[in-house]
């Protein structure tokens, strides 16, 4: 069984920064595609950042410059650094990982940007 488990959200004033944290543990190994989503009060969940066999990040564009997407050597976990944040950021943050066919979701984090 594959568990996701995210961390690393909560409230922070615009212009600061949040790394959010997401591991994948269980009978999980070799090449996967990880992804963090987001989904705001009253609009549709939206692809953030991904990261896949390649190792090469990909983003939003509404977040690059500002988010920075990392996995380590275990490629079991990865690490979704956002500075610059804005109030729009605010959402739950969702990790995602499709992996041998199957795609796993953990519980969603909330990130929350205000003065």
């Amino acid at each position: 069984q594959v568990q996701v488990v995210e961390s690393g959200g909560g409230l922070v004033q615009p212009g600061e920064s949040l790394t959010l944290s997401c591991a994948a543990s269980g009978r999980i190994f070799g090449a996967k595609t990880m992804a963090w989503y987001r989904q705001a009060p009253g609009k549709q969940r939206e692809l953030v950042a991904s990261i896949g066999s390649d190792a090469r990040p990909r983003y939003v564009a509404s977040v690059k410059g500002r988010f920075i997407l990392s996995r380590d050597k275990s490629q079991n976990k990865v690490y979704l650094q956002m500075s610059g944040l804005k109030p729009e950021d605010t959402a739950v943050y969702s990790c995602n990982i499709d992996w041998d066919g199957r795609v796993y979701w953990g519980q969603g984090t909330q990130v929350t940007v205000s003065s």
